[in-house]
């Protein structure tokens, strides 16, 4: 298994992944698993392109052999809590359907706090779309706790 930022190339394949999982589905693209197409100068590629410009976001893949099987973004955000130590924001995780189950949401998700750790963060946090029972399962088993109560504004055009 490779951990790696993802490239312009990923993007197809990432856009399958969050078009495949549970209460998200849809919101990417076509159907779950399938490479989904990407505009050129479209909105998905202005977003990976502001994203890779970045240096407090990071889009991330787990890459086994030629394919992808995971992903997830990280967002660094500075703040004057915990020391005045960024906190890492995980937004996006993704195993695809056919390689769930077997730890690699863990390891993913073991990569990514390691990452955030590695740059001097004193939080990981996260949210979770509250239908997701399993995903919240999973999270606690990983020792992330219910600490507080999220709430989300959607802005339509």
């Amino acid at each position: 298994m490779i951990f790696r930022v993802a490239t312009r190339q990923d993007l197809p394949a990432v856009l399958a992944l969050l078009a495949d999982g549970g209460a998200g589905a849809g919101r990417a693209g076509d159907r779950a698993g399938d490479p989904v197409p990407v505009e050129a100068g479209g909105a998905h590629e202005r977003a990976f392109a502001a994203i890779e410009a970045d240096p407090r976001n990071e889009l991330m893949v787990l890459q086994d052999g030629d394919a992808l099987v995971g992903c997830l973004q990280l967002t660094y955000v500075p703040g004057l809590g915990q020391g005045g130590r960024e906190r890492a924001l995980v937004e996006a995780v993704r195993i695809r359907a056919d390689r769930r189950g077997g730890g690699l949401g863990a390891e993913l998700m073991a990569l990514a706090v390691e990452r955030a750790r590695g740059r001097g963060c004193g939080l990981v946090q996260l949210t979770s779309d509250k239908r997701r029972t399993a995903a919240h399962r999973f999270y606690e088993r990983l020792g992330f706790a219910r600490s507080h109560e999220g709430f989300k504004l959607r802005l339509e055009p």
